[in-house]
């Protein structure tokens, strides 16, 4: 599906970007664009990977131009840069509208513009149900996508979406913590024993991209149906796994943090179509006849319940210790 095709990745030094060119570098793809702000990251990708296929390009997604020169010729765009730390959106809110919602504005114009033939906008948990910064910003870039995606009907640009939650092993993730904290003798810090998040690999995450590239019409969002675990019980796999005894140390829940995660919210089910290992959620195609709003609804949306990290399959001790051991990261530190 990819062969002789011209692939860009926003933000693609970063874990997703690394993940995509392990699964695609040594296919037949004609090549691979690598979109991003840090060159020091680019650098090293370039002395790492050593492949022709590989072109990089320095750029922002908030500066138009530069998105511009890199979709030239372009065939398909994972969109994977976003400002995505919690904390530092809730202090700087602006810099997330502006990567996160004006930087996929600009990226899903580009490749209209430039007739690329499909677009997956990568998502996250936080846009549903929003309590903090960079949830609201990833919210609004799903229903960008969304708009944009009705004026489509007949273009040759597909714009579609996924949506996922924790991304174990990942920039910002918690396990890359819990591992150095143990290595240095100190204490795990937990936020909430009872807190749940999804346990997804960025092997799952790719595989997502691509079910949603095979799978995706104008609009749709695709979620991968995962299994989740309390922190304490990942916290005490990592222990386990490491043959370690540091002190769990529980401090409280950060700044705009949630208790759980939820990837489908009440009334995006009432509509959701079940694929088995996913969920669809298609786009609302409702046109601007306002009177529909007022004499039309859904009436299973009171009776239905969201998706979220608390209803999952819960994994125990065990099991989330097996699911550890599938990333590098863990094994490299037993």
């Amino acid at each position: 599906m990819f062969k002789n095709k011209v692939l860009l990745i926003t933000g693609g030094t970063g874990s997703f970007g690394n993940a995509v060119l392990k699964r695609f570098l040594n296919s037949d793809i004609k090549e691979i664009r690598i979109f991003s702000r840090d060159e020091k990251k680019q650098d090293d990708m370039r002395i790492f990977y050593k492949n022709d296929k590989l072109k990089y390009y320095i750029g922002d997604v908030r500066d138009k131009p530069s998105i511009d020169f890199a979709t030239e010729g372009v065939d398909y765009i994972f969109h994977a840069a976003a400002l995505k730390q919690v904390p530092s959106c809730e202090f700087f809110p602006m810099e997330s509208v502006k990567t996160n919602v004006i930087g996929c504005d600009n990226v899903i114009e580009s490749a209209i513009n430039h007739n690329v033939s499909k677009v997956i906008i990568l998502s996250t948990d936080k846009a549903v149900y929003p309590i903090n910064a960079m949830g609201l910003s990833k919210a609004l870039s799903e229903k960008i996508m969304i708009a944009k995606s009705r004026q489509l009907t007949n273009h040759q640009t597909i714009l579609c979406g996924t949506r996922y939650g924790n991304v174990m092993g990942s920039r910002g993730s918690v396990i890359p913590l819990f591992i150095d904290q143990i290595k240095s003798g100190k204490p795990i810090t937990i936020t909430d024993p009872k807190m749940t998040r999804f346990m997804m690999t960025l092997e799952e995450a790719v595989e997502l991209v691509l079910y949603t590239f095979n799978h995706g019409e104008q609009g749709d969002i695709f979620v991968q149906k995962s299994p989740a675990s309390t922190i304490e019980t990942v916290a005490k796999a990592l222990l386990k796994l490491l043959k370690a005894n540091n002190e769990i140390r529980i401090i409280g829940t950060r700044h705009g943090e949630k208790l759980y995660e939820t990837l489908v919210n009440r009334e995006e089910m009432a509509k959701v179509t079940d694929l088995g290992n996913y969920y669809k959620i298609p786009a609302d195609t409702r046109d601007l006849n306002y009177e529909k709003y007022f004499t039309e609804g859904e009436s299973k949306v009171s009776a239905i319940e969201e998706y979220t990290s608390h209803n999952t399959q819960r994994l125990g001790l065990e099991e989330t210790m097996k699911l550890l051991l599938k990333l590098d990261l863990v094994n490299e530190s037993i």
